[in-house]
């Protein structure tokens, strides 16, 4: 797990982020335990504060539960749970392009056709 102290991004944010992305992406699977709060914070250098919000942040997602005296564990992912993940990261992403194509200057048609491109690259 990588965390960038320079980042607009919160710190637990990005915990949460990258925690997603391996529970939706199947890396991390049904059952398999999370590294507790206090270890994840000395292993990453950062307040248990922090990694508290963002499991509490994938908590209120549905994506993990906490078990009292065990720790934390990833969820089963029913097909439309997971579909639901994936459009909320998928909006978001496009929203961040968007805004990054305004700033560049980008028009809608170029964006287009870029992502258009990327598309058929990634097959």
């Amino acid at each position: 797990m990588k965390i960038y102290q320079n980042s607009d991004e919160p710190i637990y944010k990005q915990i949460a982020s990258q925690l997603r992305d391996q529970i939706l992406s199947g890396k991390l699977k049904s059952g398999d335990m999370l590294p507790s709060i206090r270890v994840l914070a000395q292993n990453l250098k950062i307040s248990v504060i922090t990694t508290m919000k963002a499991y509490e942040e994938l908590s209120e997602e549905g994506l993990i539960t906490a078990s009292k005296g065990k720790g934390y564990f990833v969820n089963a992912q029913d097909k439309k749970m997971l579909e639901e993940q994936y459009m909320r990261q998928l909006e978001e992403d496009l929203t961040n392009a968007i805004h990054s194509a305004k700033i560049a200057g980008i028009g809608l048609e170029e964006l287009c056709g870029t992502l258009r491109t990327l598309w058929l690259i990634d097959e």
